[in-house]
């Protein structure tokens, strides 16, 4: 009875043993396979999003490379077109007409085969000469920019902006004889990107276009009110503009930029990645490309491995728990043997348990034989985990070495850092300096170690106890060998030890050469780099300063006489040498008296405060008088120098800068046109605003007059005295005012001299003058056209002349260019460059109103003139003064003599006629022998 209980017991503390085992490793297999599938559904995730990154990435690079493409091939377009002779000849020529002509030929193909949507070809100041395509869709102020800048850098400029649609722009110069001859801008939309891009990245695209900016035809294109934008371009519209539609009522266009999303749209996984465009944004919009991927696929491939994983889990955990199952029920053998064999593992003693548990396996297993595998088990791991403990010894011990070496490293870089590093505690006290900081004070580590901070590097304010925020100052050192420096201070807390206040770490710099480029860059605002003094900047703001004192004053505006020549007879560098020379006149004598500054070019300026009218007049004498004893020597020449200087007073010829500047300006020119005294003083300031206000009214006249062909032309016959016919006339110009009125040469000739306007009028005169002279050759007859003497240093006359000769079809035999004897002999050498040029196109030419300038028959027979106008002053007193009578006969015989024919102006009465024959004179002009008349009237309407 006892031996069947015991042999009950014994089945049921088998059976139960087997049972509890297979149940905890059934929980541990389980455990392990969910979480083998939890951790491969984590591996696949990331793996997808890792995927998902460099897909995200690979995109971004493909639009940019696609963007640099397209910028780079309508760069290169643009390029083609800027090539092109017959444009860049069309440009120069300011014809637009023949410019569009040029573009003519390849427009259809850049709009079909390149999507070039417009080309513009400007003028090298910016106008446009030409254009085809559309309106700009940029504002005209950044294509004044851009073609500003192109022409500063001579170089092309791209850019892409999104402003009533996304554009690609290219602006490119044209260069001719490596000189830019003008501008050529192309643009395309970006549209057709949208569809390359699709096809590269094989993802659905949209180009949207956010903001206020109206957008290109856009009742046609589609809105997203939620993101306020608009769809300029999409792939798959019919799918992917609900998709869109969706998105844009879920996520904002701002976490979109952030980050790209996943979004589930009609049982489909969607990302959309957003991408931005603009590289310069235009006010109110922006420019975007939406990229959508559907990832539906992928993600079902993820669930469909995780249940493989989950799966193949259980499998495992089947087969496992069944072959535990057949091990526990094999016999429990050496039970014993196992007891002796456990205590000496704990010794080392793995060997021997190998040894003395049987390797062979009963073909049916038990408990024991469980127990044995375990015991193996345990030496092994035993074994293992005294091997790891080795191991982890040798870590810590390398560890610890690494430590030594980083520590080491950080002393190094204390060493030899070129800064001053010095950490203090909560007090200020110094615990560690570098060496570099050591060498700039010259004390050594045991001297600086202690000391307070604030005692070491003194400065205005203490550094006091650690606040706990970072803090910046700049302090003076005195280093020993290089003197004062400057040192900026970079305060920052260390972190608290346990028990002990936080202490800190100072870093200086320092920035004592900064300091010296920064008081030169202040030092440069305010000068004129050649003659250092104070530049029209720092003077206007000192004359505003001085008149918000509300202090009586004066400013002398002072402008070289003749400085240009000075240029043009000796070069550049011996004007900036005169200029430096003046400069140091006014600078030693007069810097005590005010602000002396150089405004630009040859004019200078000196400020006067508490000053009075005759002491600002004794001043400018003074200058006067040191200006004539000043002279600069250039090899054998040598110049002299005189100033013209105008004198205003503060407050009573104006109360801000721009209106005293002004009316110095109005005294300055008063002080050139008198001549005398070499100053003037502004009195009657309204008068001369007055004048001011009469060259500003006759400049914009003429501007508009030139603009709006509001010349007229007439014509004066020149008589031949033999037989009384017309050989030629003498072309008048006549201006009509907006009454309708027309103005005699006499009320508008001066301004058009003074404002430089003179040589566009000489220009339109020449072009309407040939095309009349076209009209009427062929009877015989020529003209006779005056040139100013501006006209003279026109360095495209004779260019202008001869185009103008081809386009007209004029004979240049017929047309006789007139210029004045005095503007001849001042620039003698100028004139006969251009007489002699004029006369090479087969022009004829003549010397007008000879005998009251130089009159130098020297320079007579030197001029490549074919006729001389006797100055009519001569000729109208010829009846009753002998003086004239001499002067006539004598110019006669020598322009005979020279072999020119001799013209007789102001030939008014009868009498003068057969006393001019009798002098030889050939030709005669005056009302007498015929008065000025319109052109249709003397030679019959065109």
């Amino acid at each position: 009875m006892r031996m069947s209980e015991t042999g009950t017991a014994r089945r049921r503390l088998r059976l139960g043993l087997t049972w509890r085992v297979i149940a905890l490793t059934s929980l541990v297999l389980v455990g392990l396979a969910a979480l083998v599938t939890a951790h491969g559904h984590g591996t696949l995730e990331r793996q997808f999003q890792e995927a998902r990154e460099a897909h995200q990435a690979r995109q971004h690079r493909e639009i940019r490379l696609a963007l640099e493409r397209s910028a780079e091939g309508l760069r290169e377009l643009a390029a083609l077109v800027a090539s092109a002779p017959e444009l860049a000849r069309a440009v120069q020529a300011g014809d637009s007409e023949g410019a569009h002509r040029a573009l003519d030929g390849q427009w259809p193909t850049l709009q079909l085969e390149a999507g070039v949507e417009r080309i513009g070809v400007y003028a090298p100041d910016g106008t446009q000469v030409a254009a085809r395509g559309g309106r700009p869709a940029v504002a005209p102020e950044g294509i004044e920019r851009w073609l500003h800048q192109v022409r500063l850098d001579d170089r092309p400029l791209t850019a892409l902006i999104c402003q009533a649609g996304c554009r690609q722009f290219s602006v490119v110069p044209m260069l001719v004889a490596g000189e830019t001859a003008g501008m050529v801008m192309l643009s395309r939309s970006l549209v057709d990107l949208t569809r390359q891009l699709h096809d590269v990245s094989g993802s659905d695209v949209a180009l949207l276009l956010r903001g206020d900016t109206m957008v290109d035809q856009a009742g046609d294109i589609p809105r997203l009110p939620e993101w306020d934008a608009h769809l300029l371009a999409l792939t798959r519209s019919e799918v992917t503009l609900p998709w869109l539609q969706a998105l844009a009522s879920e996520v904002s266009m701002e976490a979109l930029v952030s980050a790209p999303r996943q979004i589930a749209i009609d049982g489909r996984e969607l990302e959309i990645n957003a991408v931005t465009l603009a590289e310069h944004e235009a006010p109110g919009g922006s420019g975007y490309l939406l990229l959508i991927t559907d990832i539906t696929r992928q993600l079902d491939v993820i669930q469909w491995h995780t249940r493989n994983l989950f799966f193949m889990g259980l499998a495992g955990w089947l087969v496992a728990e069944a072959i535990l199952l057949l091990i526990l029920w094999r016999p429990m053998l050496r039970l014993r043997r196992l007891a002796q064999v456990l205590p000496g593992l704990a010794e080392g003693g793995f060997q021997r348990a190998r040894t003395a548990i049987p390797v062979g396996r009963p073909r049916l297993a038990d408990e024991i034989d469980l127990l044995e595998t375990t015991t193996l088990g345990l030496a092994d791991q035993l074994e293992a985990l005294e091997r790891e403990v080795r191991r982890r010894r040798e870590q810590v011990v390398s560890q610890l070495r690494a430590l030594g070496r980083e520590r080491d490293f950080v002393s190094s870089l204390l060493d030899t850092a070129r800064v001053l590093i010095v950490s203090q505690d909560a007090e200020g006290r110094i615990t560690l300096i570098n060496d570099y900081a050591q060498a700039a004070l010259g004390r050594r580590e045991d001297e600086l170690v202690g000391a307070h901070f604030d005692a070491v590097f003194p400065g205005l304010v203490p550094i006091g106890r650690n606040s706990g925020l970072p803090r910046e100052e700049e302090r003076p050192l005195h280093s020993p060998g290089r003197g004062e420096r400057i040192v900026a201070w970079y305060h920052a807390p260390l972190a608290a030890e346990e028990g002990r206040p936080a202490g800190r770490i100072s870093v200086g710099l320092d920035i004592t050469e900064r300091k010296a480029a920064e008081a030169r860059l202040i030092w440069l605002a305010q000068r004129d780099p050649l003659t250092e003094l104070y530049n029209r900047r720092y003077f206007q703001e000192a004359l505003d300063r001085a008149l918000a004192k509300g202090v009586h004053g004066a400013v002398l505006l002072m402008d070289l006489d003749q400085f240009r020549d000075v240029n043009e007879l000796s070069g550049h560098h011996a004007g900036d040498e005169l200029l430096r020379l003046v400069a140091g006149t006014l600078l030693d004598h007069l810097e005590h008296r005010g602000v002396i500054a150089r405004l630009g070019g040859d004019e200078f300026a000196l400020l006067l405060e508490e000053t009075d009218a005759d002491a600002a007049v004794s001043v400018a004498q003074y200058m006067v008088k040191l200006l004539e004893d000043l002279g600069l020597s250039i090899g054998e020449r040598r110049h002299r120098v005189s100033a013209s200087i105008g004198i205003v007073l503060f407050p009573e010829h104006g109360e801000t800068p721009t209106d005293l500047m002004a009316s110095a300006d109005v005294a300055m020119y008063k002080a050139k046109e008198t001549g005398v005294q070499r100053w003037h003083l502004l009195h009657a300031l309204d008068h001369a605003k007055g004048e001011l206000q009469e060259r500003v009214y006759w400049v914009e006249q003429l501007h508009q007059a030139l603009q709006g062909d509001a010349f007229e032309l007439m014509v004066q016959p020149i008589v031949r005295l033999r037989d009384r016919s017309v050989r030629h006339y003498e072309v008048l110009v006549r201006m009509r005012d907006p009454s309708g009125e027309l103005l005699l040469p006499g009320r508008f000739i001066p301004f058009a001299e003074h404002s430089g306007q003179i040589v566009q009028l000489d220009r339109w005169v020449l072009r309407a003058a040939l095309k009349v002279l076209r009209r009427v050759q062929s009877q015989g007859i020529g003209l006779a056209v005056n040139l100013s003497g501006q006209s003279l240093h026109d360095d495209g006359l004779t260019t202008f002349l001869a185009d103008e000769l081809r386009a007209s079809g004029a004979d240049p035999e017929h047309l006789i260019l007139e210029i004045t004897e005095t503007a001849a002999v001042t620039d003698f050498s100028t004139a006969r460059g251009v007489l002699e040029g004029i006369r090479a196109l087969g022009c004829q030419t003549a010397l007008d109103d000879f005998g009251v300038g130089f009159s130098s028959f020297h320079y007579l027979g030197q001029l490549p003139v074919d006729y001389i106008k006797i100055d009519g002053s001569f000729i109208r007193s010829l009846p009753h003064n002998e003086d004239s009578r001499i002067i006539v006969r004598a110019i006669a015989d020598i322009a005979a003599g020279f072999g020119k024919a001799a013209i007789a102006e102001f030939v008014d009465q009868e009498v003068l006629v057969p006393m001019l024959r009798d002098y030889g004179i050939a030709y005669g002009q005056g009302y007498h022998l015929g008065r000025p008349v319109p052109v249709e009237e003397a030679f019959g309407p065109a």
